[in-house]
Formats: structure tokens, C-alpha cells, sequence
């Protein structure tokens, strides 16, 4: 039987890029007394009711200190790379980075309590927290403020987001550290203090994907609850994996960025990882939602500064994307600093900086100001660009394009190809020529919703009125949607809920099987998502949680059931002796079944079967260029103990389904 602790998560220490250890004997003892005074005076705090912002400030210096005990986070000093031996004695600086965050802590806690807060106004670099919607983890970021700033102040201020790169021996400990209560630049292209500037953490080190990817968006929202900030004037920019993750988020959300600076980050899996062989279809394809060298045309409608070290192999990803946007009449901004490893050279980052600068200066179009959008994705998980939605794709993980003019006459013309469904913003024209076929846009739908919604019908668009448009909304046939696209692993970027049997399975190695995969998947979010996976008993789910969560269902029909309730709506036939998928009949005490559909008791919502992530310890452990789906929207593996003990899994077969939730032919 499964353990049904809630947010249960094992204490397995993982080896990143960096040694790591436990702090010794009389540190260790020093920061666990502190942190259980920490916990015990937040949770006389909470009691209080006090604003849960300010609360999760606080809160996330406990968490910090708590993940590092738990996963012996406590880093040695890299040694000599010319392989001497160190003159002294190498001493971890992670222990006092934890009593540091100790003593800022209890002093916000004191503060609090007594009602008088000083760092929510306070100039320079200091740290915040919020609790994340996907796990209800308190996540840290640093804010760094100047003169004038306030909640409430009449100026709105331009927001500059900066990505870190990789670190192997970071973690929330050491980030604190850095960000802490460090005040203005005096010098440099960033001493001018006219802008709010915002240092993601992205829950460590996986290049800002899932809920790394989630976590810089929940960030950006809770700065904008704080403090005024300009919408049109935001700046995102970051080097190394802070480059990867800049092109990443820049060329998936074009419109939510004034300018965008990736520097020396990767942008594909093929040429990073210098690999000639294709890799297996359903991960080929999955490389489609994240490889940033696809989605270069996003570059038309957004600013992009790119640089790289003349010296730098990373360097590579600039041409590639530069050398890709030029092919399609898009220009991308290449700053090369001369005779210049991985870092930025002065004079290139005065430029990069100036740059982004003037966009700022000029601001991000509004919709009414921007006349043309040209735009490409592979996913319904990126489907809009300004006043532009891709509600439905022909062919998922295949390349999707608009070309959207307002041409001089007033009229809309649209373009597309593998696109289904589009909805339009109607104040952007009378009227909009699709594919050659024109309909009303502005008098559409009865005028009664912001958006109209042309749905493709064989060759032909139809328009959709306002009853029809509510239909399409609710997504009565089950097609794929935004946020109800897969793969597997996009569960986990929205809240979700594991959901652990109670019942006797019908196989017993089926359920040990299971029962490793969720304790691996707790295990490995807690570590390199950190955050605990939240979870429940099956006999507890209630329909609030149904509502609100992607539920993720371990077990089998007999044990679980959850599972029992939606079986039958699933594209498999799983009976005690026999698990049949896609035609083919497999043996449940060998092999299982993974995957992600949406929810028969929520069709707004996923449910996954028995998969947590479907990337592990090895991927994050290496390149950040590793994390991309591993089996798409479902796959059945066969599995069999291992002499280490868990088990070893093989995949027999995997796909995605087509747009319509099916399997393909």
C-alpha cells in the first residue's frame, strides 16, 4: 500500500554539478535550532493574520534554509581547475549563508509582528517570496528598488527581468545570500536607477521550463501587486542558462516583453548537444515546444538583442538564431565581445544595455499600434501574440503560422497554415479576410465579446456568433486547447494533485511499480523544483480539488479509485489480466501505462496516469538542453526490479495524440 502522508516527499540527497555535503557537527546543530525557532515564530505569525505577502517575505528564509538541510545542500568550494592542491584547507561558505538567512528572517518576523515591516519600501536589492499557485511552495525572488518606489505612487516604472544562469551549487540559501540588502549600482550601465529591476531564482537550475517557466510569470505578478510597473516598459534579459531561458520565454510570449536579451544561452537540442542521429519520434517532435531555433519569426514582433563571446562556444546559438531570423526577413540585433570567453565583455554590455535602454524609452506597442503580427508556434501552450490566438492546430508539434496585416483600407489580412481555430480582438478591424475568405470582425458575435472566434470548416473559415462562440469555448468536442495540450509533463506547470490509493491492487508488481514512479517524482520535484508535491488519498478527493487540480492518479482500477471512475473514458482497456493500448495487448504485470488526458470529471483539467515528470536525475544533473518531454502524451513501458533495487524501465511504445485527443492513425 502507498504511504498517504499530505505533501509527502522523500529526504534523498542528489549530486548536482558542484560537492555537496552536510554542514558539520556544530553548525548543523546551530541553524536546525534556529530554523525550529524560525518555524515556531511564523507559526505564531500566521496566527495573527497578517498580509500573506509580507508573510511569504519571511516565510521563505525558513524554506531556504529547510531544503538545503534536507538535501545536504551545502556546498565545497570548487577545486583549482589546474588540479593543485588548495593552499588552505577548502571551508563550505553555506553554513553561514544559512545563519544569515536565520537572523534576517527572525528579524522580519520581529518587524511583522510588530507591525512595522521596513523592507517592503526599501531602496536597493532585497529579497520577497510569494506562494506559488502550482504546489503552494513559498518561492524567494530579489527586487531591487529606487528612490520613489511605492504601491500606491502615481509614476509606473519600467521593469527590467533578469534570468541567472547556471549555478550547480545554488540553491535558496545562496541565492538569499546574494541578493541580500545590496544597494544601487554606483557604476556601469545599470547605475541609472529609473527602473525596477526583478532577479528571478526559477526554482533552481532547469533553464526556466515547467514550473521553472512558471515561476518567472508568478514572479512578475507579484512585483506588479507591490509596485506600480509599466506593462509596456518590461525588459527581459539573462546569460549562460539565463540566455537560454531569455530566448525560451522570449520567443514563446513575444508580446509581453519591450526588448529581450538573450546572451551566450542555448536556443536547440541538435546542434548544442552536437548530436547527428535523430532521436525517437515522440521525443524528436517534443523537442518542437521548447527548441527556440523553431520559433525565430516570433523575433518580428519583438526587440532582440543577442550577444556572445568572440571566444565563446556558446556563441553558436546567437548566429544560429540570427542567422535563422534572417532567412525569414527578421532582424535580430548580434553584439560579439571581442577575444571574449563566457562572459560579458564592458563595451558589449554598455551596448546590450543601451539597447534595451531605448526600448524602453519607445515602450511595447499597444494593440491598436501594432498593424502587423507574424507568428509561428508548435504548441497550443504558445498561442497568442497580442491581439493574435491560435485557438486549435490541424496537426499538433507541427509548425503553425499567422501573417496578420491591417492593411491601409482598414481591413485585416490573415494568413495561415495548420492552424484551425483562430479568435481575433474585434476592435482591430471591420473587417478580416482569412485564407482568401472574408466575414465581419468588428459588428461579429453580436458585439458582445472583446475577442471573435473563425473556426476552419474543410477549406473554408466560418465566422462564430455569440452563442456559438460560448459553445466553442466550452470545448464540448474535446479538442486540444491551451493548457489542455500535453505532453505529459505539462501537468505539472499548473496546480496539480497526487492522488495515492487505498485499495488492493491486481497486480502486486504493478503496484510496487507505482508506487517507486511516485515516490521518484516527489522526490525529484522536491529537489530540482523545490517544492513538495501535494498529495491526497484517493478516499479523500473532493469536487472542489477536482475543479481546481490536474490530478495525478497512481494505481490501477482495483486500487485506486479515481482511476476506476475514469478508466472507462481513457483511451486504453485495462483489465486485471490485460492492458490493451492502441490495439496491442500487454502483460499489467510487466508493463504499465503513462499518460496525460483531459480529466473525464473535469474536462478543463488533465488527469495523468502513473508519471510524474518524465525526465529524471540524469537530465538535470547534466545540460539544462535535456529537459524536453521523454514520452509524450502516452506510452507504455515495461518494467522489471532492478539488482540496485527500484526498477529499470524500457519504453515499448509512445506517441502524442492528435488534436482531437486521439490517437493517431
Amino acid at each position: 500500500m502507498f504511504r498517504s502522508l499530505l505533501f509527502v516527499a522523500a529526504s534523498v540527497c542528489v549530486m548536482s554539478d558542484a560537492m555537496a555535503q552536510s554542514p558539520a557537527d556544530a553548525d548543523a546543530a546551530a541553524i536546525r535550532s534556529g530554523l525550529s525557532d524560525l518555524q515556531k515564530t511564523i507559526g505564531e505569525l500566521k496566527l495573527k493574520k497578517p498580509d500573506e505577502r509580507l508573510l511569504a517575505d519571511v516565510e521563505v528564509y525558513a524554506k531556504g534554509i529547510e531544503w538545503a538541510l534536507r538535501h545536504n545542500e551545502f556546498y565545497m568550494p570548487p577545486l583549482p581547475k589546474d588540479g593543485s592542491k588548495p593552499k588552505t584547507e577548502p571551508k563550505s561558505k553555506y553554513p553561514q549563508y544559512a545563519l544569515n538567512a536565520l537572523k534576517t528572517g527572525l528579524k522580519r518576523a520581529e518587524e511583522l509582528a510588530a507591525g512595522k515591516p521596513s523592507w517592503p519600501t526599501q531602496t536597493g536589492k532585497s529579497i520577497r517570496g510569494y506562494v506559488s499557485r502550482v504546489d503552494g511552495s513559498v518561492q524567494p525572488y530579489a527586487v531591487t528598488l529606487p528612490e520613489g518606489v511605492s504601491a500606491k505612487g502615481a509614476k509606473r516604472w519600467p521593469l527590467y527581468v533578469v534570468l541567472h544562469g547556471r549555478g550547480g551549487d545554488r540553491n535558496e540559501i545562496r541565492f538569499l545570500e546574494d541578493h541580500h540588502d545590496k544597494p544601487w549600482p554606483k557604476e556601469g550601465p545599470l547605475s541609472v536607477a529609473d527602473f525596477v529591476q526583478l532577479d528571478v531564482f526559477g526554482r533552481i537550475d532547469n533553464s526556466y521550463r515547467w514550473a521553472g517557466e512558471t515561476d518567472v510569470f508568478e514572479a512578475i505578478t507579484d512585483v506588479k501587486r507591490r509596485y506600480r510597473i509599466d506593462d509596456r516598459r518590461i525588459v527581459l534579459w539573462g546569460f549562460s542558462m539565463g540566455g537560454g531561458g531569455s530566448w525560451h520565454l522570449g520567443v514563446h510570449h513575444p508580446d509581453q516583453w519591450c526588448s529581450v536579451g538573450p546572451g551566450a544561452g542555448f536556443v536547440d537540442y541538435y546542434n548544442y548537444q552536437n548530436r547527428k542521429e535523430p532521436l525517437p519520434p515522440h521525443q524528436h517532435t517534443g523537442l518542437h515546444i521548447y527548441d527556440a531555433l523553431d520559433y525565430t519569426l516570433n523575433a518580428f514582433n519583438v526587440p532582440i538583442c543577442t550577444y556572445g563571446g568572440e571566444l565563446d562556444k556558446q556563441l553558436a546559438a546567437s548566429t544560429l538564431m540570427v542567422a535563422s531570423a534572417k532567412e525569414q526577413d527578421v532582424e535580430i540585433k548580434l553584439l560579439i565581445g571581442p577575444n571574449t570567453e563566457h562572459k560579458f565583455h564592458p563595451d558589449s554590455f554598455k551596448e546590450f544595455m543601451a539597447f534595451h535602454r531605448a526600448n524602453v524609452e519607445r515602450g511595447r506597442p499597444t494593440s491598436a499600434q501594432r498593424k502587423e503580427i507574424r507568428f509561428i508556434t508548435y504548441t497550443l501552450k504558445y498561442n497568442r501574440c497580442d491581439w493574435l490566438t491560435v485557438e486549435e492546430l490541424v496537426k499538433p508539434l507541427t509548425a503553425a503560422k499567422v501573417h496578420a496585416t491591417v492593411a491601409k483600407d482598414g481591413v485585416l489580412y490573415i494568413q495561415t497554415e495548420n492552424v484551425a481555430a483562430l479568435q481575433i480582438a474585434r476592435d482591430m478591424a471591420d473587417r478580416v479576410i482569412i485564407d482568401g475568405s472574408e466575414h465581419p470582425l468588428a459588428n461579429a458575435g453580436g458585439n458582445l465579446l472583446p475577442g471573435v472566434d473563425y473556426v476552419r470548416n474543410g477549406r473554408k473559415w466560418e465566422v462564430l456568433d455569440y452563442n456559438q462562440s460560448r459553445a466553442f469555448a466550452a470545448n464540448p468536442e474535446l479538442h486540444k486547447r491551451h493548457n489542455l495540450q500535453g505532453p505529459i509533463d505539462d501537468a505539472f506547470m499548473e496546480p496539480f494533485l497526487c492522488v495515492l490509493p487505498t485499495g488492493t491492487a491486481w497486480q502486486e508488481s504493478h503496484s510496487a511499480w507505482a508506487k517507486w514512479t511516485y515516490d521518484r517524482f516527489t522526490r525529484e520535484f522536491d529537489k530540482w523544483f523545490r517544492g513538495r508535491a501535494p498529495t491526497i488519498k484517493d478516499s479523500e478527493l473532493t469536487e472542489e480539488q477536482i475543479a481546481d487540480n490536474n490530478l495525478i492518479l497512481f494505481g490501477d482500477p482495483s486500487s485506486n479509485a479515481v482511476i476506476a471512475k475514469v478508466i472507462a473514458n481513457l483511451p486504453v482497456t485495462w483489465t486485471k489480466d490485460a492492458l490493451e493500448v492502441a490495439g496491442k495487448t500487454y502483460d499489467p504485470k510487466t508493463h504499465a501505462v503513462s499518460l496525460i488526458f483531459p480529466n473525464p470529471l473535469n474536462p478543463t483539467r488533465y488527469v495523468v496516469i502513473n508519471s510524474g515528470h518524465t525526465l529524471h536525475d540524469a537530465e538535470f544533473i547534466g545540460t539544462n538542453a535535456l529537459l524536453f518531454p521523454r514520452l509524450g502524451d502516452i506510452a507504455v513501458q515495461q518494467f522489471e526490479p532492478a539488482k540496485a533495487g527500484g526498477f529499470t524501465e524500457t519504453t515499448q511504445w509512445a506517441t502524442s495524440f492528435d488534436s482531437h485527443w486521439k490517437l493517431p492513425k
